[in-house]
């Protein structure tokens, strides 16, 4: 085991794989976690990078988009959603965009993360516009339409200032009169457009929330007035409408106008009508809360309305163990109450490549960090209790994997609990007595492990299991709207930095999760605070997209208790939102994970859907 000498202590974290499988063999005994080599900061890029819903690329870089018809940038066929990022200003006025539609389309736009006044336009093939929005300020530009076959522009520009943008995009065809609208990864506007028995919308999560930026339905422009439609909204219990808008039955909002249309949606954080405003987001009173945009982009303040977690789950810590003071407690933002430990076994010892911040803590907080109890963060997760044992650093109280893996399964079992392993970890030789217990388990028993962070098309062990077993879930890196050099990023690429750092990809990736996120912070000196806050950059790594994603699987199994782990899986994967190549893709697996559409799907499973 080598030992890092620590420049600049907050960048890190242990991650998978971040040594080779030959230096790991090496020690004495296996550091699932590998070592922690000492890493320089990445360089600020002040060009963002374009997102690969239209390439296999795995770093998609765009040129720049002109200023005028014959330069514009062509986005090739719209048929999906589709974000990017860019700048106007001063030196670069204007931006455009080209695209064509295949099919008569329903078509949104949102122009956010503004920090200075911009105006778009919605241009026909011949460059006359069409539709426009004209917002004042920083406000966020939207456009919501029906369009036929043929090319479009889109051109932004600068009415005042210099700002970066995020333009997204999407059309879906209108398939026999149903109209289908697709949002992105951030706030969204939809509205009730005429001669349709039946709107879809999905909104897709949104990492504006915490900004003030709502995924909006807007029937108010329409003069739509809740005294004259019938509301169905879906709770736990009931209510809503089942339907399936392609991939998977789940179950949708809906609304009844007086002419007997219908609007279905979900992923929508606010409805807006002529006379009143409804809110469909739980926000809890944790003062960072809205600073957790990785819970926003994956949805997980819509999915609370429906669970929050369940005493018959319970959430698997394979890790480097807990952080702890002089008085031996852990974190106070972590339930100790609701944490089963195992002797001294859960207490991190700060080895095994991490010597000064625990990394068990912020992975559990994650997860299931103390909720709504007006202090620090959110967790995913507010009620499932968490089995914490220590499998990393090589200390004599430490368990193996097949050790770990066996007690949770029977604590799991033993209580009629299912069972969800997050391993924030990677590297070392094949562990045949750990592989059992995944193979013998694929009904009650899920785990979520990180896919490593060299930057390599090869998915770290244990990770690649996913490729053999239905039951492991691989989990990639994806950034919000910013990097740890604050430079603009698109959400849900890739994280890769122009050095040997990024997240792993390749055959068996299953989800992209989000990471550089806030999370709880301990160190050696039995010091608490919270990655991601003050001079504190964020917690990051596969290591932190992994409990995303698990936090997110514990609710879905929380809502049905009665799918197996495989299930689980399928229905992860079945609602992401889908990012790179059409489709599944090894840059991004099935996409980015959906929380509110995932348990929307467990929720219609267990109302008899198939």
């Amino acid at each position: 085991m080598l030992a890092s000498s620590r420049r600049n202590s907050e960048y890190f974290s242990i991650t998978s794989a971040n040594e080779s499988l030959d230096k790991l063999r090496s020690t004495s005994r296996v550091i699932e976690s590998g070592i922690l080599p000492e890493f320089d900061d990445p360089p600020s890029n002040n060009r963002t990078s374009y997102s690969s819903s239209f390439s296999n690329s795995v770093t998609p870089l765009a040129p720049d988009p002109g200023s005028s018809l014959n330069t514009a940038y062509n986005l090739g066929t719209l048929n999906r959603p589709f974000t990017l990022t860019d700048f106007v200003g001063n030196s670069n006025v204007s931006d455009i965009y080209r695209f064509n539609l295949a099919s008569n389309s329903s078509f949104n736009l949102s122009l956010n993360g503004l920090t200075a006044d911009v105006n778009v336009e919605l241009l026909n093939g011949s460059g006359t516009r069409i539709r426009c929005s004209n917002a004042s300020g920083t406000t966020s530009e939207w456009i919501d339409s029906i369009l036929n076959t043929g090319t479009y522009y889109v051109k932004i520009f600068q009415h005042s200032g210099n700002t970066n943008y995020r333009l997204s995009i999407s059309a879906t065809p209108i398939v026999n009169g149903v109209r289908t609208v697709l949002g992105n990864l951030g706030a969204d506007t939809f509205t009730w457009q005429s001669g349709f028995n039946r709107t879809v919308i999905s909104g897709n999560g949104n990492v504006d929330f915490g900004s003030g930026g709502l995924d909006t339905l807007n029937l108010g422009l329409a003069n739509i007035s809740s005294t004259t439609t019938r509301l169905n909204l879906a709770n736990a219990n009931g209510g809503g409408v089942l339907y399936n808008p392609g991939n998977g039955v789940r179950v949708f909002d809906a609304i009844t106008l007086n002419n007997s249309n219908q609007i279905l949606f979900e992923g929508i954080d606010r409805i807006r009508f002529a006379d009143r405003t409804i809110n469909r987001f739980v926000r809890p009173n944790d003062p960072l809360f809205n600073q957790q945009w990785n819970l926003h982009m994956m949805g997980v303040h819509n999915a609370w309305h429906f669970t929050k977690g369940s005493t018959n789950v319970v959430i698997g810590v394979q890790d480097t163990g807990l952080g702890v003071n002089n008085n031996g407690n852990i974190h106070p933002e972590l339930r100790a109450g609701n944490t089963i430990r195992f002797g001294n076994n859960y207490r991190d010892e700060f080895t095994g490549g991490d010597y000064y911040t625990s990394h068990g803590s912020a992975v559990q907080g994650i997860i299931a960090a103390r909720s709504n109890n007006g202090m620090g963060i959110s967790g995913i997760n507010w009620n499932s209790p968490v089995l914490n044992i220590d499998v990393l650093g090589g200390d004599q109280a430490d368990y193996n994997l097949a050790e770990a893996t066996k007690v949770m399964i029977t604590q799991a079992n033993s209580r009629g609990r299912k069972l969800i392993v997050n391993m924030s970890l990677g590297g070392g030789g094949r562990d045949f007595a750990f592989e059992q217990l995944i193979a013998n388990n694929q009904s009650n028993a899920l785990f979520v492990i990180s896919s490593g962070n060299s930057d390599i098309n090869s998915i770290s062990y244990p990770a690649n299991l996913a490729s053999i077993y239905s039951n492991v879930i691989a989990v990639g890196a994806s950034w919000g709207t910013r990097d740890a050099n604050n430079s603009a990023t698109t959400p849900g690429d890739r994280i890769s930095y122009p050095w040997f750092w990024g997240s792993q990809y390749g055959t068996g990736l299953t989800l992209m999760g989000p990471s550089e996120v806030i999370a709880p912070y301990a160190d050696l000196n039995g010091q608490f605070s919270y990655w991601g806050t003050g001079s504190t950059s964020g917690f990051n790594g596969t290591s932190a997209s992994a409990p995303n994603i698990a936090g997110v699987a514990s609710l879905v199994w929380s809502a049905n208790r009665n799918l197996s782990a495989t299930r689980i899986k399928q229905i992860l994967s079945q609602t992401a939102f889908d990012l790179g190549a059409r489709g599944y893709d090894p840059v991004y697996g099935h996409g980015f994970v959906n929380a509110d559409a995932a348990v929307r799907r467990a929720m219609a499973i267990g109302r008899g859907t198939a």
